[in-house]
């Protein structure tokens, strides 16, 4: 892994000490026999961005939602500005000027965008009707002062905003009011580049008016790019809190994990010849002439910048969107369309990149979301045969090493890693022949990713056909025998290992047209034999 110097930016802040402080916390936190954070100490200082760090389940989201009223402590302080606080609500606590943006956006649908940021302070006018005229200029102002103008329309209502502006939306949110502490949990996980370079320069801003800021994320380059100091959290306690100019990606993951994952990526080629996947012209609202072809035992990235159609392209493939003209061929029949079901039987799974919103059911247990692929299996006549259910639940949840109480635990309690893990055990209890996997690592620690990657690396193994889209581009290079970009819906062109840099596909990503691709990616018959 690379040191700051090699992730750090142009034009980064220049390194200086943390102005004064505002938030400590002194806390221990259990729930029933389990110790959720021991004894962890640690001050926020006002005019700093504080990296906080740690593998899903190490206690991070914990201390957020001790600070934002969300948890009480079972034993300790908080201290605010010096001053000790109960911080017995979330109103409370952003009457106190502590804001939080959730990773998970919670937006009312059925709002506008306005409305959705002043939501508990919209302005009222005669007979305390709400004043859309005064609620629209000061959305409008806020967009401005922000740096959101032209991404958000404040009109717009909340059903349909993409998962990027939905984010934007709880920024915008969370920073209506005078604010002291702003933590941000993963704020960056639906953002375009460009998106996430706007909240970068806002945060910078925060940080020049002397408010505290907590920034919670996976990704490396982020907090090197940010953050002032960076504390890591590891299983409740605090392993260290550091200076971000005197320490490297390699000693940030040994305090983490407790172990060395400089091979994180490493894994051979075991691709045969037998095709699995074959699209020819496919085309649909969002995608245009797609030829994709993926082979048993091949790991397929699919990169391309937000918006490309990546996504896009997956559900049409798993039935979930239209196709206007192509053929699909599943071990060379053709693949139904229009239809998830038919799709699931045919033998392809989608894991997608909305977990929580499109792939489990949050209120029931492990079992519950591993079976439900396969109950056709499991039925006797009308009746799942409840000890073969647990039996399977058990078996997969074993093998991809998912981390629960029991398989009866509901997956709305799982950590966000887990939660994948319970994704992949249903479709490995299904055993596609292709199986795509949209963004498996969004949101996910170091650790639980390196395990994601065994999964997929085993998966080839075993003989399945894998299609994966990532927009980390190291993941993508580290997994993937080849690479297809995809810009504006089309395909641009396609890389094998050796050849794929961080370089060449982002060239092919931001081509104009297929004619601007690189000469030396091969841009009209992306899957063709090698």
């Amino acid at each position: 892994m690379a040191d700051r110097a090699a992730t750090e930016p142009a034009g980064a802040r220049p390194p200086g000490p943390p102005p004064g402080g505002s938030g400590v916390v002194a806390v221990t936190k259990t729930f029933g026999a389990v110790r959720a954070l021991s004894e962890v100490t640690l001050d926020f200082p006002r005019g700093a961005v504080t990296a906080l760090m740690g593998e899903n389940g190490a206690g991070k989201s914990t201390l957020l939602k001790i600070l934002t009223g969300d948890h009480r402590p079972t034993g300790g302080h908080v201290l605010l500005d010096g001053r000790p606080v109960e911080l017995r609500s979330p109103a409370q606590a952003r009457a106190l000027g502590i804001r939080i943006v959730p990773q998970e956006p919670e937006i009312v649908p059925h709002v506008s965008v306005a409305e959705n940021v002043h939501a508990g302070a919209l302005p009222t006018g005669r007979g305390r009707r709400l004043d859309r005229a005064e609620l629209r200029r000061r959305t409008t102002a806020d967009l401005e002062r922000l740096g959101f103008t032209g991404v958000l329309d404040p009109d717009l209502p909340g059903s349909r905003l993409t998962a990027a502006q939905r984010q934007l939306v709880e920024i915008m949110r969370a920073l209506t009011g005078e604010a002291k502490l702003i933590a941000f949990d993963e704020p960056t996980s639906s953002l375009s580049e460009h998106e996430a370079d706007t909240l970068f320069a806002l945060i910078g801003r925060l940080r020049d008016q002397g408010i505290a800021v907590v920034y919670v994320s996976h990704r490396m380059r982020e907090i090197f790019r940010l953050a002032d100091r960076i504390a890591v959290l590891r299983d409740g306690a605090l392993a260290g809190v550091q200076d971000a100019r005197d320490t490297t990606e390699d000693e940030l993951v040994r305090q983490m994990v407790g172990r060395d994952l400089s091979a994180m990526f490493v894994r051979g080629g075991v691709a045969t010849d037998r095709v699995v996947l074959r699209a020819r012209g496919l085309t649909t609202d969002h995608v245009r002439d797609v030829d994709l072809t993926v082979r048993a035992g091949e790991v397929v990235g699919l990169a391309g910048l937000i918006g490309a159609g990546r996504s896009e392209l997956a559900l049409a493939l798993a039935g979930d969107l239209p196709v206007r003209s192509g053929t699909v061929t599943l071990d060379g029949r053709p693949l139904p369309t229009g239809s998830p079901g038919r799709v699931i039987r045919a033998g392809l799974g989608l894991a997608p990149e909305e977990r929580k919103a499109q792939a489990l059911f949050l209120h029931r247990s492990i079992r519950d979301n591993t079976s439900i692929a396969v109950l056709d299996r499991l039925r006797r006549g009308r009746f799942v045969r409840r000890a073969a259910e647990r039996e399977l639940a058990r078996e997969y949840t074993d093998r991809l090493r998912v981390r629960a109480p029991s398989i009866e635990h509901e997956v709305r309690k799982l950590s966000g890693g887990n939660q994948q893990k319970v994704v992949l055990a249903r479709w490995l209890a299904r055993r596609p022949g292709l199986l795509i996997l949209d963004e498996p690592t969004r949101g996910i620690d170091v650790g639980a990713k390196a395990e994601i990657h065994r999964i997929i690396a085993d998966l080839a193994e075993e003989g399945v056909a894998l299609l994966v889209i990532s927009s980390e581009l190291p993941e993508l290079l580290g997994l993937a025998d080849r690479i297809v970009v995809l810009q504006n819906g089309r395909v641009t062109g396609e890389l094998d290992r050796a050849d794929a840099t961080e370089e060449a596909v982002l060239q092919l990503a931001m081509a104009d047209d297929i004619t601007a691709a690189d000469a030396t990616a091969r841009p009209t018959s992306p899957g063709a034999p090698r």
